[in-house]
């Protein structure tokens, strides 16, 4: 054996002393796990009701929902309770995963930011009672000024985290690619970095990605639980960014968005990663929910 296959032949049984075989990942990253979501938005034309859509999604085979807060309301205002909601969703096995709702938090009134504050908080306990750990936090309501002071933006995110710390249910910082104040994934990335809170959350949007012109390579960047939920769909092409709405959204992969390269940047950063199918495809409406549902997650899964 010469000198340089003598060293190699240390190097290689010091290795073996220090890091034995335990199928460690020796990257220092955690392994991303996929878990598929079903945002309620996709079946909602339906109009089948909160109880149905839950066991739409079981029966589909997702792994968890969205819900959204308004459909959580009419199931309240019909004379139900939380107690009953959260027996029913232990029952039928599938997760929560998060809820979207309309809080004008970030809005720069100060008044309607305070109702906002107020209104995420009876939200985030009614989520809690749930077992839901997560909210979207959107740029909802009315805006005094034409552009967002980001450094502000952060500041009541940071304060969104701590309200998240009280009643056990995170702020995912979420952009709308046609908001007149949020709309690029560079935005909210600023906002998370004045917010300076390990609790920081993201929640991107392949549409919103597109329609706000943020692009997809910015998904690089991130790492980690940093994104958990992240919503899946896709966008025609042909049609000029500025002109397509939510309507325009269909299944992944039946557009111009390109899901291999998210897949892999998400794959990529390691962690939990809920991936969930949010559509408002009207065309989608008029068909069986239960086969929107199913073929909703088949689009989602041929990627990996």
């Amino acid at each position: 054996m010469n000198r340089r296959e003598s060293l190699k032949a240390i190097g290689l049984a010091t290795a073996g002393l220090m890091f034995p075989k335990t199928g460690v990942n020796f990257s220092g990253k955690e392994e991303t796990n996929f878990r598929f979501c079903l945002n309620t938005s996709t079946i909602s034309g339906q109009n089948l009701g909160l109880k149905q859509n839950i066991e739409i999604a079981s029966r589909a085979g997702y792994d968890s929902l969205e819900l959204w807060i308004r459909d959580i309301q009419e199931y309240l205002d019909d004379g139900n309770s939380l107690t009953s909601l959260n027996r029913y969703i232990r029952d039928t096995g599938i997760e929560i995963a998060n809820a979207i709702g309309f809080s004008p938090w970030l809005s720069d009134i100060y008044e309607t930011s305070e109702r906002g504050f107020s209104q995420m908080r009876v939200e985030m306990d009614m989520l809690a009672s749930i077992g839901c750990t997560r909210i979207a936090a959107a740029p909802a309501g009315e805006f005094e000024h034409s552009e967002l002071n980001l450094f502000e933006a952060g500041e009541k995110y940071r304060r969104l985290l701590d309200l998240g710390r009280e009643t056990g249910v995170t702020p995912q910082l979420e952009f709308w690619g046609s908001s007149p104040v949020l709309f690029h994934m560079g935005q909210i990335m600023m906002a998370a970095a004045v917010a300076d809170d390990a609790g920081v959350r993201l929640l991107p949007d392949v549409y919103h990605l597109f329609r706000g012109g943020s692009g997809f390579e910015s998904l690089k960047m991130l790492q980690g639980n940093m994104i958990e939920v992240f919503h899946i769909n896709d966008y025609p092409g042909g049609k000029p960014r500025e002109e397509q709405n939510d309507a325009d959204r269909i299944y992944p992969g039946d557009g111009a968005a390109p899901m291999n390269q998210i897949y892999a940047d998400l794959k990529a950063m390691g962690g939990v990663k809920y991936l969930s199918l949010e559509l408002f495809n009207r065309t989608y409406w008029q068909q069986d929910a239960l086969e929107v549902a199913k073929t909703g997650l088949e689009k989602m899964k041929q990627f990996l």
